[in-house]
């Protein structure tokens, strides 16, 4: 069983390791001749893997510019379903939120904005990504909602999809702002005022068994 359990584990962290190579490869070659002048078949080329391994790893060309995608979303989702129990839906947010932005905006990460903002197909791959995760992160708030509120004033689906929405929003609002940290401040206040708003409020995370 241990031996097993260790040839899996080889196995998954050569596959991270061969998926990180080419998307590093990938952003390299697009920041280096331009996004629209690089395919898949270059991207395949200089990280000495097949195309069909590419696209193993990546649906598309441009999921390789938003590499994270998936790792972003989890994080969203697990600042509602992992947070302290004395923590509240709106700060554990807010938390998460300020990590993901002092993430996208740190030293080198200019170049990739910049490229983002001139590509109409990388802008529509972006605004699809953060819909698919304002919607699994508004799923895991009226989960916890379901399994939280007590009697009283219940928050709807659509206050949860609301709230997702604006919180998947906060984050590209700050990353443009000149003080990302005091643009989120003043967004999660609103945020915190229109929740209270719509409904009792969701209760700290219970404890599982509880």
């Amino acid at each position: 069983m241990t031996e097993r359990t260790g040839s899996t584990g080889r196995r998954e962290r050569k596959k991270a390791a061969t998926r990180q190579k080419i998307a590093d490869t990938a952003l390299r070659l697009f920041l280096e001749r331009g996004y629209d002048a690089v395919g898949i078949r270059d991207v395949a080329a200089e990280a000495d893997v097949a195309v069909t391994t590419v696209f193993a790893h990546f649906a598309s060309k441009e999921a390789l510019v938003f590499e994270q995608d998936q790792d972003f979303e989890q994080r969203l989702v697990r600042a509602v379903t992992g947070r302290a129990p004395s923590e509240t839906l709106v700060p554990a947010l807010h938390r998460e939120v300020r990590a993901l932005v002092h993430h996208c905006t740190a030293d080198g990460a200019a170049p990739i904005r910049h490229m983002i903002d001139t590509s109409p197909a990388l802008r529509q791959y972006e605004e699809t990504m953060r819909l698919r995760h304002a919607e699994s992160l508004a799923a895991a708030i009226a989960a916890e909602v379901a399994v939280t509120a007590e009697a009283g004033p219940r928050h709807s689906t659509t206050a949860c999809r609301t709230i997702a929405r604006f919180a998947v929003d906060a984050f590209a609002l700050a990353r443009e702002a000149a003080d990302p940290d005091a643009a989120l401040e003043e967004i999660f206040r609103m945020i915190e005022a229109a929740w209270s708003t719509a409904g009792a409020g969701v209760h700290p995370a219970t404890p599982a068994g509880r």
